[in-house]
Order: C-alpha cells, then structure tokens, then sequence
C-alpha cells in the first residue's frame, strides 16, 4: 500500500461516515419496531377490555411482545457500537494528520484490529484486511 496521509485520513473519515449511516439504518429500524410495539400493547389492551376470559392468549401474545423488545434493545445496542467506532475513527482521523504515512497506517491497521473493525463492514475491505491479504 502506498497511500498518502490525507488519503488515510479520508478513509478513516469515509469509515466513520459508513458507520453513522448505519447506525442510523439500525436507528429507524429499532424505532419501528418500537412502534409495533405500541400498537400490538394498544390492541392487547382493546382485546382484554373486550374479552377479559382471554388471558392465556394474551399472555402468550405478550410473550411476544418480550422477545420484540429484546430485539430493540439489541439493534440500540448495535447501533451504539456503530456510533461509538464511527467517533473513534473520528478521533484516529484527527490523530493521524500530521503523521508519516506508514505510521498512520501502522495505527490504522492496530486500531482496526483491536476494535474488530471488519465486523461492521458487511460490503467494504478494511485496511487491515488489505494489508493481511497482502502479507
């Protein structure tokens, strides 16, 4: 690899930029599924208003509910992870400026290691994975 410090830096920010825009994807994601919620606990409600003899089937949609819930706790937990590498690939960015370009990717590469960068990069090559492909 021959880069330049500057084309460095825009990766790192081009990195950070990915993981914002996904940890927004995962953002609406988790908020639509909140909305789910609201509106199955809403109809809950309505049925055993109705029907209060249905408990056991309300009780087993309620069930439902839990797991739903356990899935939006999951997705804010993924997108803090998101937002949380996407400052650190910030903070790298603003590291790494005024460094020699094999320093700045000898960081890059221990950062990305470290922080098992390549598992949030579905579609897209990591330097690291670059550099461990060429050795």
């Amino acid at each position: 690899m021959t880069e330049t410090t500057d084309e460095l830096v825009d990766y790192c920010k081009t990195q950070a930029g990915l993981l914002s825009g996904r940890a927004e994807t995962i953002g609406t994601e988790a908020d639509e599924l909140l909305d789910e919620i609201d509106e199955d606990i809403e109809t809950l409600r309505e049925r055993l208003e109705e029907t209060p003899e249905d408990v056991g089937d309300i009780e087993t949609e309620g069930e439902s509910l839990e797991e739903k819930q356990a899935i939006v706790e999951a997705k804010r937990a993924r997108m803090s992870a998101f937002q949380d590498l996407a400052a650190d690939y910030l903070d790298l960015a603003e590291d790494i400026t005024d460094t020699e370009p094999e320093t700045a990717l000898a960081r890059i590469v221990d950062f990305e290691s470290e922080r098992d960068a390549p598992a949030y990069f579905d579609e897209r090559t990591t330097i690291l994975e670059t550099v461990a492909e060429e050795s």
